[in-house]
């Protein structure tokens, strides 16, 4: 399976992160790959408020999206913001493809003295999607500190988890972020696709932007792909096998 880590800086404008993502879609397809990856807000970056841009899941934002994976003859998986039924919004994952699928944040960032709550609903159910064959579990940047949302989605069948991040930058967190996504993929012996935002020092207090380092680990904890921290795309190709032998070797899913 061909996947591409599309690192992006959102703007806070949607209509310009669109032309960022056709941009992409169209690198991304030419390289063959079979899924493109973009961070968390891909859709407005936190330094706007998004309530102010928060749509319905089959909005024009998400629209257009749709029609660029559908065009281009990939899946895209990209942050947005959704409304909710109780006035706040959801953290959404898009899943744009042959078929449609989301993914709304459960692990909500309360914590650090910010209250992601305040504006944003968690989302209630799991999200595992099957995409060239192979399946896939999704989760949302404060989503990697919980480990058993990603034995979860194993036992769900995943054998690749994707990470969409607006990790924001601070003392240790690249260091965190680095060791948590390890973590993940060898909790549950599974490839972790980890994409965050680009790394910025343009921000606003408490508002999460982006360190870069978009990386994938492999199902024994292997660092097989590390972005920098500016905007980038890189290729990779996974050989699902690997995920199987790992856990013939290191049954620990069973074992639990």
């Amino acid at each position: 399976m061909r996947i591409c880590l599309a690192q992006i800086r959102s703007t806070v404008e949607p209509d310009t992160n669109l032309a960022l993502i056709e941009d992409a879609i169209s690198g991304a397809a030419a390289t063959g790959a079979d899924l493109v990856v973009f961070p968390e807000a891909a859709m407005c970056s936190f330094l706007r408020d998004p309530q102010e841009v928060a749509q319905t899941f089959d909005g024009p934002w998400a629209t257009h999206v749709r029609r660029l994976a559908r065009e281009a003859g990939v899946v895209v998986i990209a942050g947005m913001f959704t409304v909710a039924d109780d006035g706040r919004i959801h953290n959404t994952l898009l899943v744009a493809g042959e078929e449609v699928a989301r993914y709304d944040k459960i692990h909500l960032f309360d914590a650090l003295g910010q209250r992601e709550s305040d504006r944003i609903a968690p989302g209630e159910r799991l999200a595992a999607v099957d995409i060239a064959g192979q399946r896939i579990g999704l989760a949302t940047c404060y989503d990697v500190r919980f480990p058993a949302q990603f034995l979860d989605l194993a036992g769900l069948g995943a054998k690749i988890m994707v990470v969409c991040a607006s990790w924001a930058p601070g003392a240790e967190k690249l260091h965190q972020w680095r060791t948590l996504v390890a973590a993940r993929a060898m909790d549950s012996t599974s490839f972790v696709i980890a994409v965050d935002q680009a790394g910025t020092n343009d921000g606003v207090a408490g508002a999460p932007v982006g360190i870069g380092h978009s990386m994938v680990v492999g199902p024994t904890g292997s660092v097989l792909l590390e972005l920098g921290e500016e905007p980038g795309l890189a290729i990779i190709d996974l050989d699902i096998q690997q995920a199987d032998a790992a856990r013939a070797a290191l049954p620990v899913l069973r074992l639990r």
